[in-house]
């Protein structure tokens, strides 16, 4: 039973906290700071721009040389820069921290984050899912403490003149540990521990049997512990890492494959800005030629109504007539001012390309494709194709490396499935002295006191259940990475084959406009022929200028379509940036960085003897260039002229079409 003032606190103390609040708010009245506007509502708020050191860089450079731009200026007036469809792709890759995409010139502020750099590969290899921060897991830690204290404990005992007695003492403490964690699970540790106490315990009394007023005591002790089940073994370190939980695995082989799918990222990003620079460029070509024709188109047409005003005039020619002609020279007259600065124009063309390749938006020049389209026939051994692009495309090779993934967590998740049993070794020397030096370490190298202990320690989970669970989650993972694969397989078998017959089907057409443009031609000279005679309308003849234009249009369309079709073969066929003579590579190593690499061990002397070394599996055992020559690939063992197949046969066609 407590006393009833106790009991009368208590119930003081609730109501208290039930009412308090309230009674707070009655007592304390407002403030002069509870009606003044904060800081933060004037300018917590303000927009601000950041003051930020502007690094130089050839965007930026080329951002403030930009001049005023084109609009009706007289092509054939501009200055020229000539470059080859090889030129810009280089230009476009060379030195491009970030790799620019068509149509998504404002990508990088909208979205930064999904904009594909150069840096992306080392940002990934320096984070924590890179194989330094895997590795780390495996450097040696040493942990150091030092604490001081003073205690002035009153104790419940008398003393003289009825004081109680005061236990006074000053002590220190050193704990060093130094540790090492090593590929096959075993941990070694070296710790060493210093005590020092210096108390008035056992003075004054009589009975003080101490043999030193102040002493140091500690020891220096070895450790080894070693697991034999679960956690033991290089190839489970390598694939969760030491230390791991069931279920999480953050090991060297994981940070490896973690490593290679952003280099395949990477890839996925140049594969794009190169088909994009191809793009590009053919448009260019196109708008160019398109120009040219609507030009001419315009030439004839004022000729032809030059020539029924002059017959109007003279009383031979027909109103309707030459106000028809007229209408056509105007109507051709817009469709040269939208070719050269209208949207999808030689302008619009020429800038886009601009942007990819890294130049001013304008600086008074006008670039000029100087590759020739291709218009020869190019065919391709399907059986050959097909087999380098299930084995080349990057979107099928990153799927593998994820099904690789899901393979080694399953080995890790199956070797958790058993208890945890760790060897214990333990060795120390203890030591006692009234100094430091010599006393006490005098007294540990001696080495009179000498203690050991070894032993076993075993932590069973009855069931097992977060094992279980964990394997079940590695194998229904693993199936649908192959799954996953399995449909990347065939979705590229099916892109291949619409990209094979869109390059049969693109020259098909570009043929039959040829063709169609010629008759075209043919036929504005003959009615031309016919009108200047006198003996036929004009409208024949202006229809036939018109169908020029548009036969013109669709076969120069049908060119830079064709030459795009295989660029598109080539894409799904994994072997664009071969095409294309692309090849990526790490750039050279600064001075910092070769430092940095002998501080971390990355130049070690080879063992000589390798045989007699065991190593697991590698991830990968060659390095995959994208850029390499394809090889031709058998269709089947029992294929009696190998020399037949051909990774591609070229039958060249040539039209003979001058623009």
């Amino acid at each position: 039973m407590f006393p009833v003032p106790v009991v009368g606190f208590g119930l003081a103390c609730c109501m208290t906290c039930l009412v308090g609040c309230g009674l707070l708010r009655q007592a304390v009245p407002e403030g002069p700071r509870d009606t003044t506007k904060s800081y933060h509502d004037d300018f917590g708020l303000n927009i601000e721009y950041p003051e930020i050191d502007a690094i130089d860089s050839e965007s930026r450079t080329a951002t403030v040389e930009t001049v005023q731009p084109f609009s009706f200026e007289d092509p054939s007036e501009l200055p020229s820069l000539e470059m080859t469809l090889q030129d810009a792709v280089r230009q476009a890759l060379t030195n491009r921290p970030v790799l620019r995409r068509a149509g998504t010139t404002f990508n990088a502020r909208l979205a930064p984050q999904s904009v594909v750099t150069k840096y992306d590969p080392g940002i990934t290899s320096a984070s924590a899912q890179g194989t330094e921060a895997a590795l780390s897991a495996f450097d040696a830690q040493y942990r150091q403490q030092l604490n001081w204290s003073n205690n002035d404990t009153p104790r419940n005992s008398q003393q003289a003149f009825g004081q109680p007695s005061v236990v006074e003492a000053n002590s220190s403490l050193f704990n060093g540990e130094l540790s090492k964690t090593t590929a096959t699970g075993a941990s070694f540790a070296l710790r060493h521990v210093v005590n020092y106490r210096r108390s008035n315990q056992g003075v004054g009394n009589g009975f003080d049997f101490r043999l030193f007023p102040s002493a140091f005591t500690g020891w220096l002790e070895a450790e080894w512990r070693q697991p034999l089940l679960q956690g033991a073994g290089t190839t489970y370190n390598r694939i969760a890492g030491p230390n791991s939980r069931v279920g999480q695995y953050n090991g060297v082989l994981i940070a490896r494959i973690n490593e290679d799918v952003s280099l395949a990222e990477f890839e996925t990003g140049v594969i794009q800005v190169v088909a994009d620079v191809e793009q590009a460029y053919w448009n260019l070509v196109t708008a160019y030629r398109l120009l040219d024709t609507t030009v001419k188109a315009r030439e004839a047409s004022l000729q032809t109504w030059q020539i029924q005003k002059a017959r109007l005039d003279v009383g031979t020619g027909r109103a309707d007539d030459e106000a028809q002609a007229r209408s056509q020279y105007y109507q051709f007259d817009a469709q040269v001012k939208t070719a050269l600065a209208g949207q999808s124009g030689l302008y619009e063309s020429e800038q886009q390309l601009r942007y990819l390749v890294g130049l001013p938006a304008t600086d008074g020049s006008l670039i000029k494709p100087t590759t020739e389209p291709m218009d020869a026939k190019v065919v391709f051994d399907w059986r050959s194709s097909l087999a380098q692009a299930l084995q080349r495309r990057v979107e099928i090779r990153q799927q593998k490396m994820q099904v690789q993934r899901r393979e080694l967590e399953l080995v890790a998740a199956k070797m958790n499935y058993r208890p945890r049993l760790d060897f214990l070794g333990q060795y120390r020397y203890q030591g006692i002295g009234d100094h430091l030096v010599p006393g006490f370490y005098e007294n540990i190298f001696d080495g009179n006191y000498q203690e050991w202990q070894a032993g076993i320690e075993l932590t069973y989970p009855v069931g097992f259940r977060a094992a279980g669970s964990a394997v079940a989650h590695a194998k229904l993972n693993l199936k649908r990475e192959h799954a996953l694969l399995d449909q990347a397989e065939y979705q590229a078998s099916h892109l291949l084959s619409n990209a094979a017959r869109d390059v049969e089907t693109r020259h098909e057409l570009m043929e039959t406009n040829y063709n169609r443009l010629q008759s075209d031609l043919n036929q504005v000279d003959v009615l031309r022929i016919r009108y200047e005679q006198g003996s036929d309308s004009i409208n024949f003849l202006l229809q036939a200028q018109r169908q020029v234009v548009n036969s013109a249009t669709d076969f120069y369309r049908s060119l830079s379509e064709y030459n795009l079709s295989i660029r598109n073969f080539h894409r799904e066929k994994g072997s664009l940036l071969a095409y294309n003579q692309v090849q990526m590579l790490e750039g050279p190593w600064d001075q910092g960085a070769e430092l940095s690499a002998h501080q971390v061990g990355r130049y070690l002397t080879p063992r000589t003897e390798s045989g007699k070394v065991k190593l697991a599996n590698p991830v990968d055992r060659s390095a995959f260039d994208p850029s390499e020559v394809q090889a031709t690939l058998p269709v089947d063992e029992d294929t009696e002229d190998q020399s037949a197949l051909e990774v591609e046969e070229v039958h060249v066609k040539d039209l003979s079409v001058d623009p």
